[in-house]
């Protein structure tokens, strides 16, 4: 850029940010509290719109003033709907409450707005007085964490274009523009960032090769397909600082040279679309997007493309087909999109938290990047744990904390103090891998010589009574419905894969099942196009390694260890155990197939019973008189069945 042009880029955001701290000074300095209300898809979920209105209602009837601060997902979803409250004149620092109703909303104002009481014992954790936590940040969960990608998230309002300014917003967009496209991507190339889709390519190299493509109308697309189960690691981020995703696809723009830029984003993502579409007319306005970005002769247009929901839109070539208006289906490679893309141009694409890694890493440098994680993989890593953890929710640990750390330390470990038995990393395409692998270091390599693979950031963690022979069915039922059908082996293979695990489930499977699930997976993973069929085997793969012994019981011994495969299972009442007078196990019955015996205890009708477990779950933990079995057990336990009263 010329000198001249550096200082009309400068002359023209200066207004743009003392603005900015102008309106971020006025809400920090009025002397009224602040309520911060979580208002994320996770939030919103779990009734943070009824919460909001609740504050709104009980200010009006109490007559007391506050700034309602609607901010994106912090994180801490297991404890939504979250609302920090900063009351200038209570002498605490801002106070973190969890799950907070209506009902909780409106008594929060009552006793601590109205009358100074902070109810201790609704903060998150349940702290004394003397032990309150003196900062958000000082939880320790966030201790373990190192946030770059989620620094901002829940705790600017995501559809305000001047919080995220305030916060030193796109003034590495300013630098950027001030340097050499070359400049950029060395940067990039120096701080090591591999592409958080899953692949975990060098993204420099992908930006160095895509800017010595020929061709003028090059474009980038920054990808938020994110259709694993129990993934939401992208929706969260463009729901909660969608603004550090366009500026790092700005700073890609100029780096490979692009005037043409689309976020592709699910449909099913509705908030995620609504705010993403008003960050970019915002940008617009401010003169950060369109012609002439801050007065420099950088042109750039961004888009946002609602995808139809197709998993396989997740890898590069089906995810042009899409927005070409073809059916999204994989293509054969070479050529890449970076040498032919979308409409024959020159195309980037890159993950959500790809792009959002790049403001960082201007900001602060390669070097800097570079002392967080590991040698070969740099930086950061993003999870969404679900399953059977206590504290699940988002997490942006350094790479290379082990998944001890992770699920035991920052999500508070195995829910109702049960054992750890495997954690599913990857989404559908990952592994499952049992506790041998807890102290595994969290990065792209030492993922795949275990067996699974990063992924996007999906995780699910499961507990003792999870069947490992179920799981890989249901990931398996899940990659068959979303193969395109285009490769012989994903469409037909993993049907093959799922009757036969669906046939063990049942307790119908067969001596040479194993051998068959191990040989044609591996067919699978050799013979299929994509990323898709490439590794859907996986679960199946890691569970037969790891967990093969439950394979065998259920294929020779027709018993489901877990409990779970509901033609493997029989409940029965022990009648030592069963109190008399309990009617908890009646009363959740669904059909009716509980009685009464002659001696007033209860019975299960076996023709009735539709093995659902609510018995288990209602009955009196200190009685514990429901009991599992698998069928073919079942007789010899009861050797005659109980009469009825």
């Amino acid at each position: 850029m010329h000198p001249d042009d550096k200082k009309k880029s400068a002359h023209l955001f200066a207004p743009i940010r003392a603005e900015a701290e102008k309106r971020r000074n006025v809400f920090r300095k009025a002397p009224v509290p602040k309520i911060h209300i979580g208002m994320a898809t996770c939030g919103i979920a779990s009734g943070a719109l009824e919460t909001k209105k609740a504050f709104e209602e009980a200010l009006a009837e109490h007559n007391i003033k506050a700034l309602i601060h609607c901010i994106g997902c912090i994180g801490h979803c297991y404890a939504e709907p979250v609302v920090i409250i900063d009351h200038p004149d209570s002498g605490f620092p801002p106070i973190f409450y969890p799950e907070v109703t209506p009902g909780k909303a409106k008594m929060l104002v009552k006793l601590f707005l109205g009358e100074g009481d902070p109810r201790f014992e609704h903060v998150l954790g349940a702290m004394a007085e003397n032990d309150l936590i003196p900062a958000v940040m000082d939880f320790s969960r966030f201790n373990l964490e190192k946030r770059i990608v989620m620094e901002k998230c829940g705790f600017i309002d995501p559809e305000d274009i001047y919080d995220y300014i305030a916060e030193d917003g796109y003034s590495t967009l300013l630098k950027a523009l001030e340097a050499k496209p070359d400049e950029i991507i060395n940067q990039v190339q120096d701080a090591g960032l591999r592409g958080r889709g899953g692949a975990g390519f060098p993204t420099g190299r992908k930006w160095e090769l895509a800017n010595r493509a020929k061709g003028r109308d090059k474009i980038v697309i920054c990808n938020a397909d994110e259709g694993d189960p129990g993934a939401y690691m992208d929706r969260t981020i463009l729901e909660s600082n969608p603004h550090q995703v366009l500026e790092g696809m700005i700073i890609c723009a100029y780096a490979v040279g692009a005037h043409k830029a689309l976020v592709y984003v699910r449909a099913e993502y509705p908030l995620a679309v609504k705010i993403i579409t008003k960050a970019v007319q915002q940008a617009k306005e401010l003169g950060l997007l369109g012609k002439n970005i801050l007065g420099s002769s950088f042109d750039l247009e961004i888009d946002v493309f609602q995808g139809s929901g197709a998993f396989v839109c997740g890898e590069e070539t089906a995810l042009i087909q899409s927005v070409e208006g073809k059916r999204g289906m994989p293509q054969h490679r070479p050529p890449y999109p970076i040498e032919k893309g979308l409409g024959g141009h020159p195309t980037v694409i890159n993950n959500v938290k790809t792009m959002a890694s790049v403001p960082p890493i201007m900001k602060n440098g390669a070097d800097w990047y570079r002392k967080i994680g590991t040698e070969n993989s740099p930086g950061t890593a993003i999870f969404s744990i679900v399953g059977n953890v206590v504290h699940a929710g988002l997490v942006e640990i350094p790479m290379g904390v082990s998944l001890r750390t992770l699920i035991f330390d920052a999500c508070g470990g195995i829910l109702n103090k049960k054992k750890f038995k495997a954690v599913q990393i990857g989404g559908p395409s990952g592994g499952c891998l049992p506790e041998d692998f807890l102290d595994t270091p969290i990065d792209f390599d030492s993922f795949t010589e275990a067996g699974a693979m990063m992924g996007s950031g999906g995780m699910v963690v499961m507990d003792e009574d999870t069947c490992m022979v179920d799981i890989s069915r249901y990931f398996i039922d899940f990659t068959q419905n979303e193969s395109c059908g285009k490769c012989t082996f994903c469409r037909i293979g993993t049907r093959h894969l799922l009757n036969i695990l669906d046939r063990i489930t049942k307790g119908e499977g067969r001596e040479d099942d194993l051998k068959q699930l191990e040989a044609l997976s591996k067919d699978i993973k050799n013979g299929s196009l994509c990323g898709l069929g490439q590794t859907a085997p996986n679960p199946v793969l890691t569970s037969l390694k790891y967990f093969k012994d439950e394979y065998e019981a259920h294929v020779k011994e027709k018993r489901c260890p877990a409990g779970t495969c509901r033609a493997l299972t029989a409940f029965y009442i022990d009648l030592d155990a069963c109190l008399v007078g309990c009617e908890a196990c009646v009363a959740c019955c669904p059909v009716d197939a509980i009685f009464t015996t002659s001696k007033r205890k209860k019975g299960i009708d076996q023709g009735l019973c539709v093995k659902c477990g609510e018995c288990v779950v209602a009955c009196p933990p200190e009685y514990d008189a429901v009991r599992k079995v698998s069928p073919a057990h079942l007789a010899p336990i009861i050797e005659r069945p109980p009469e009825r009263q």
